[in-house]
Protein backbone atom coordinates (compact mmCIF):
# COMPACT_ATOMS: atom_id res chain seq x y z
CA UNK A 1 0.00 0.00 0.00
CA UNK A 2 1.39 3.56 -0.80
CA UNK A 3 2.49 5.33 1.52
CA UNK A 4 3.25 9.57 2.24
CA UNK A 5 4.91 11.69 4.46
CA UNK A 6 3.34 15.73 4.16
CA UNK A 7 4.95 18.25 5.63
CA UNK A 8 3.80 21.58 6.17
CA UNK A 9 5.39 24.79 6.50
CA UNK A 10 6.94 28.63 5.54
CA UNK A 11 9.46 29.84 3.81
CA UNK A 12 10.95 33.14 3.38
CA UNK A 13 10.39 34.19 -0.16
CA UNK A 14 13.96 35.35 0.11
CA UNK A 15 14.85 31.78 0.87
CA UNK A 16 12.88 30.01 -1.78
CA UNK A 17 15.43 29.27 -4.47
CA UNK A 18 18.07 28.45 -2.13
CA UNK A 19 15.34 26.10 -0.47
CA UNK A 20 14.11 24.37 -3.71
CA UNK A 21 17.89 24.08 -4.62
CA UNK A 22 18.39 22.16 -1.09
CA UNK A 23 15.36 20.05 -0.94
CA UNK A 24 16.07 18.85 -5.05
CA UNK A 25 19.45 17.79 -3.55
CA UNK A 26 17.57 16.32 -0.71
CA UNK A 27 15.19 14.10 -2.97
CA UNK A 28 18.46 12.86 -5.03
CA UNK A 29 20.25 11.47 -2.06
CA UNK A 30 16.88 9.76 -0.58
CA UNK A 31 16.09 8.07 -4.28
CA UNK A 32 19.88 6.89 -4.50
CA UNK A 33 19.89 5.80 -1.10
CA UNK A 34 16.15 4.30 -0.35
CA UNK A 35 14.36 3.20 -3.71
CA UNK A 36 10.67 3.81 -2.88
CA UNK A 37 10.43 6.98 -2.98
CA UNK A 38 7.48 7.60 -5.91
CA UNK A 39 7.22 11.43 -6.05
CA UNK A 40 7.66 14.22 -3.94
CA UNK A 41 5.01 17.16 -4.41
CA UNK A 42 5.52 20.65 -2.95
CA UNK A 43 2.37 23.25 -3.29
CA UNK A 44 2.40 26.75 -2.12
CA UNK A 45 -0.98 27.35 -0.14
CA UNK A 46 -3.30 30.39 -0.44
CA UNK A 47 -1.63 31.12 2.94
CA UNK A 48 1.82 31.15 1.38
CA UNK A 49 2.66 28.12 3.29
CA UNK A 50 3.44 24.95 1.93
CA UNK A 51 2.77 21.10 1.51
CA UNK A 52 5.33 19.53 0.43
CA UNK A 53 4.01 15.22 -0.19
CA UNK A 54 6.29 12.27 -0.12
CA UNK A 55 4.97 9.23 -1.74
CA UNK A 56 6.89 5.84 -1.09
CA UNK A 57 6.10 2.62 -2.59
CA UNK A 58 4.82 1.14 0.39
CA UNK A 59 5.20 2.11 4.43
CA UNK A 60 8.55 0.06 5.03
CA UNK A 61 10.11 1.97 2.77
CA UNK A 62 9.04 5.59 4.06
CA UNK A 63 9.86 3.95 7.74
CA UNK A 64 13.33 2.89 6.28
CA UNK A 65 14.25 6.64 4.91
CA UNK A 66 12.91 7.95 8.22
CA UNK A 67 14.77 6.01 9.89
CA UNK A 68 18.33 6.55 8.32
CA UNK A 69 17.18 10.61 8.02
CA UNK A 70 20.87 11.29 10.13
CA UNK A 71 22.30 9.83 7.52
CA UNK A 72 21.55 12.75 4.68
CA UNK A 73 23.13 15.22 5.26
CA UNK A 74 20.86 18.01 2.87
CA UNK A 75 18.08 17.33 5.61
CA UNK A 76 18.60 19.46 8.30
CA UNK A 77 20.49 22.08 5.24
CA UNK A 78 17.03 22.44 3.74
CA UNK A 79 14.75 22.57 6.54
CA UNK A 80 16.99 25.61 8.34
CA UNK A 81 14.99 27.43 5.66
CA UNK A 82 11.94 26.67 7.01
CA UNK A 83 9.55 27.50 10.35
CA UNK A 84 6.44 26.34 11.59
CA UNK A 85 7.39 22.81 10.46
CA UNK A 86 4.91 19.99 11.01
CA UNK A 87 4.75 16.11 9.66
CA UNK A 88 2.11 13.49 9.37
CA UNK A 89 2.47 10.26 7.99
CA UNK A 90 -0.45 8.09 6.18
CA UNK A 91 -1.53 5.82 3.57
CA UNK A 92 -3.05 5.95 0.56
CA UNK A 93 -7.21 4.49 1.06
CA UNK A 94 -8.03 5.90 -2.23
CA UNK A 95 -6.47 7.40 -5.09
CA UNK A 96 -8.56 8.06 -8.20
Amino acid sequence: MTAVRAHTYAVDPADLEEFLARRASLIGTVRETHPGLTAAVLVRLDDDTYTDTWHWASEARLWAALAAISTFPEAPLAMALTRDATAHNGLVVDQR
